[in-house]
């Protein structure tokens, strides 16, 4: 190959390396700028105490900015207290969220009962249980792909009373 026809191809692959970087900062900065659901966890609440452990529930609003519904491909959550984990899980295939709209999920939580027994120390100090609520929520966006939106709140859970074990509804 002479110089000449090397330039030449130096020159082709420069314009069209610089035209791949302009098309990849391009791609970048849309995506950057594609508007993203945003959720919020609601509340969380003591349901009831099983031979299990403690149920609870937390309610979680997601905001879908786009005129489609998006499909929901799991929820993930861990609930710690003390810094220390208490509960996780996963939720599978939840459903979808509704288009230009709001939806809320319900995310249950089971407290196993031994771990519930070691966070007495907590409980009998204010009756309540400090929390850290981390929820992980991997939706499919179509072109962009799955992404996980990672939502976290603190708070307190008040705990039951005692009318409220012996009372609670029986085990579903």
């Amino acid at each position: 190959m002479s110089s000449s026809e090397q330039k030449d191809v130096e020159e082709k692959g420069s314009l069209i390396s610089g035209l791949l970087d302009k098309a990849k900062g391009f791609f970048a900065e849309k995506l950057a700028n594609i508007p993203m659901p945003e959720a919020t966890v609601d509340d969380v609440d003591f349901v009831r105490v099983t031979g299990q452990g403690a149920d609870y529930h937390a309610k979680v609003s997601v905001k879908n900015p786009y005129p489609q519904s998006i499909p929901i491909c799991q929820i993930s959550y861990i609930l710690k207290s003390d810094t220390r984990m208490i509960a996780s899980g996963t939720i599978p295939d939840p459903g979808s969220l509704v288009a230009n709209g709001s939806t809320v999920l319900d995310v249950p939580i089971k407290v196993p009962y031994s771990i519930a027994v070691s966070l007495m120390k907590d409980m009998f100090l204010d009756w309540d249980i400090d929390y850290q609520l981390d929820v992980g929520l991997t939706i499919d966006i179509p072109v962009v792909g799955d992404i996980t939106i990672p939502v976290s709140t603190q708070g307190e859970i008040k705990l039951p009373s005692f009318a409220d074990i012996f009372n609670s509804k029986p085990s579903e």
